[in-house]
């Protein structure tokens, strides 16, 4: 009877605290998010463009046999500077020169047949068909040793043009195939930049515009505009542009930051990135109305360091919410904790 009575007080006293749980969690679920604002103001906006980017050698290049055969000769340091038309490697030829000695040899004999054959031809000796046999075994002889000398050409893997070799694949004894990748050749005493830029900004990028690079070292140099694809990519919606360093050495491959100059500076409210919703058919931020969180649609324009600006959809004023973005609702009651200024936003970000 003890027994019954004291586990009765226990299911009672847990079923007790459970229903606190319950109305405490409620209590806390109905609580205004708290979040930090920033009141949107019009600055000064760069009329600059900063994009991503990546270094590409001038000229670049897999170093492959033209046939298949076993190396007998590899000219291949790692990372060795190489002259245009410098021998790389070798693959043996022996049968190949067996074979041209032996066509050389027939050339001779079907020369001879054939001018003896002409001099009959000449006093009516033969026909004109039995020449004609004679003088064609001559020329196809011809075309034989020339096919066995292009053959011959193609052991002999030479550098198309002057660069620094990279690391060597293969070894002097091995058998290759036109698959096999002897080393790479890369010519980078000049470097090409290769990066993207938004379709809203395509009509700024000319032939001969200068723009500033920067790779992991920050260092800030010039490169020149040389080319643009004809057309802007229609997944990404951005036009792919080529410049050429001006002076300096990047290595190829490397990640870039560049600096395009647009057009001219603009006073637009500027807000911080993380304060701009995404979504599939435009972008939103929150601003503070009456203690509820709003949803506004906005347009976008330059994206800067210190933030993204703002051309439609926000007005000089407005209580933009930069912090606890991703837990208000739309037309739920929030609560501002502080205001703050774009720069503190920003650091914050």
């Amino acid at each position: 009877m003890y027994t019954k009575t004291l586990t009765s007080i226990l299911v009672l006293f847990l079923f007790s605290c459970k229903g606190k749980k319950i109305e405490t969690q409620s209590k806390t679920s109905n609580q205004p998010v708290t979040v930090d604002v920033i009141i949107a103001s019009p600055k000064k906006v760069s009329s600059s463009i900063e994009v991503n980017g990546t270094s590409v050698a001038n000229e670049m290049v897999q170093i492959l046999p033209e046939t298949s055969g076993r190396l007998v000769f590899l000219n291949v340091p790692d990372g060795a500077q190489v002259a245009a038309g410098t021998i790389l490697a070798k693959i043996n030829d022996a049968e190949l020169q067996a074979q041209l000695n032996k066509s050389k040899v027939q050339l001779e004999l079907a020369i001879r047949t054939e001018e003896r054959l002409r001099k009959l031809l000449a006093v009516n000796g033969i026909n004109q068909a039995d020449y004609d046999i004679a003088l064609n075994s001559v020329n196809n002889i011809k075309a034989d040793i020339e096919l066995l000398k292009a053959q011959i050409d193609k052991t002999i893997v030479k550098a198309p043009f002057s660069g620094v070799l990279g690391l060597r694949q293969t070894s002097p004894g091995a058998y290759v195939t036109p698959q096999t990748v002897i080393a790479t050749l890369q010519q980078i005493n000049k470097v090409k930049i290769d990066f993207t830029v938004p379709e809203l900004y395509a009509n700024v990028i000319k032939t001969g515009l200068v723009v500033q690079v920067s790779s992991g070292t920050s260092t800030l140099r010039k490169a020149t505009v040389v080319a643009t694809e004809p057309e802007i990519n229609t997944s990404t919606r951005n036009l792919k542009v080529r410049a050429v360093l001006e002076s300096g050495v990047i290595n190829p491959g490397s990640f870039v930051k560049v600096t395009i100059a647009a057009a001219t500076a603009s006073n637009n409210i500027v807000v911080p990135t993380n304060a701009v919703i995404p979504d599939a058919t435009s972008k939103k931020i929150i601003v503070v109305k009456n203690g509820k969180g709003v949803f506004v649609n906005i347009e976008t324009g330059l994206r800067t360091a210190g933030g993204i600006e703002v051309t439609k959809g926000l007005n000089i004023g407005d209580s933009v919410i930069v912090t606890g973005v991703l837990f208000v609702r739309a037309n739920a009651d929030v609560k501002v904790k502080a205001i703050k200024s774009l720069e503190e936003a920003t650091k914050e970000n």
